[in-house]
């Protein structure tokens, strides 16, 4: 484990599993993602077999209860994993925390019956899950979401969704979908959850978006036309669905957090390897003092960042009280923070930052994204702000 890594890791106490989880993470992630990143990114190529190897090694599920297939481990290895994939491919990192957030749904708010149906596959990687909260008129205000999901007459009579999703990462090629639709009230009484497999009646997808970031994942509109769910696929009791939701964003903020760490701390090495190469009058720029300053603030800001995700991560484990406003804390600083040193790297490369194959630019794209997903970083400020004021 890279040293940098490892003080701040100290700071928590790793035992040797987590310890053994992140290395075997970072092993793969060297191993088959890293080599294959930059490629992946510029043919805008989902390596669909790759994420799927992921679920030998208990990636698919990884705060899931283990009678399902889950490796039942906390909120801080679920952190160390998403960093070190990260490293190697921040995209890859999140499509893997997403698979997660939406398992995790699933096993913390289904019955024993959508338990055992669904998350045996879902954690073995052969089915992918995707998570459906935003739509294109209601993003940072996710309790106005329009999508609706009409009751059927009758007792135990299926629902009828219609609506449309946005920016869904895994739309099209992934398997199952855990949707947040109106059954109810306007607002966030009036929402709830559903479990939908690909091949659902009236179930369908919108074009293949182009982003500026992300190119290794597929990101599509999910397009519900009189879609035919049934009942039993219906997560907890009907009103539920925006608590479940923002219970599965606390740790996704965490996870996003993670990716953007991973991320930054690659932006790092490649502009210390850079610094130490690439010579402007007559000696290495690294040999400069502003370089040195900069540099020097790149490092403190990232050890400054993985120590709050740390305790981020260690609170929501603990479950504290406080673990929302820390999860937001955290999201916000960390996601800002790690755009920033992927800027700065890119700055250090000079033109070269900006080719293709040098991989910097890569990083500033796809840690761009951070700032606005799993809730932008504008409402991280009013979650805390409200924690603070006690509203």
């Amino acid at each position: 484990m890279d040293a940098t890594v490892d003080q701040a890791a100290g700071q928590f106490e790793l035992n040797a599993d987590q310890r053994a989880i992140q290395e075997m993470a970072a092993a793969f992630a060297g191993d088959r993602v890293a080599p294959n990143a930059l490629e992946w990114d510029k043919k805008r190529y989902f390596p669909s077999d790759v994420v799927r190897e992921t679920g030998a090694l208990g990636l698919g599920g990884i705060y899931v209860r283990d009678d399902v297939g889950g490796s039942g481990l906390g909120r801080m290895d679920a952190v160390l994993i998403f960093e070190a994939l990260a490293r190697a491919c921040p995209a890859f990192s999140a499509f893997i925390s997403i698979h997660n957030m939406a398992a995790w749904m699933i096993d913390v708010f289904g019955d024993d019956d959508q338990r055992q149906r669904f998350l045996p596959k879902i954690t073995s990687m052969e089915w992918l899950a995707s998570y459906a909260l935003t739509e294109p008129s209601a993003g940072s205000d996710a309790a106005a979401l329009k999508t609706r999901a009409v009751r059927g007459p009758g007792n135990g009579a299926d629902y009828t969704l219609n609506g449309t999703k946005q920016f869904i990462s895994g739309a099209g090629d992934n398997d199952v979908y855990v949707v947040m639709a109106r059954t109810g009230e306007d607002g966030p009484k009036g929402v709830s959850t559903f479990v939908i497999p690909k091949d659902a009646p009236g179930l369908k997808f919108g074009a293949l978006e182009s982003k500026m970031g992300w190119h290794m994942q597929p990101t599509r509109q999910v397009i519900f036309e009189d879609c035919k769910v049934p009942a039993e696929n219906r997560l907890s009791a009907e009103g539920m669905g925006f608590r479940i939701a923002m219970a599965g964003l606390d740790g996704g903020r965490l996870n996003i957090a993670a990716c953007s760490l991973g991320g930054a701390q690659s932006a790092l090495d490649k502009a210390l390897q850079c610094a130490s190469e690439r010579q402007a009058f007559g000696q290495a720029i690294d040999r400069f003092q502003s370089m040195q300053f900069k540099l020097a603030d790149m490092e403190t800001e990232l050890q400054a960042s993985r120590i709050f995700l740390y305790a981020a991560a260690s609170k929501l484990d603990a479950k504290a009280h406080d673990a929302g406003k820390w999860s937001a804390m955290a999201k916000r600083f960390v996601t800002d923070t790690g755009f920033k040193i992927a800027n700065d790297a890119l700055q250090v490369f000079g033109g070269y930052g900006y080719l293709h194959d040098y991989g910097v630019e890569k990083l500033v794209r796809d840690l761009r994204v951070h700032q606005i997903l799993e809730g932008t970083n504008e409402i991280m400020r009013v979650i805390v702000a409200r924690h603070l004021i006690g509203r």
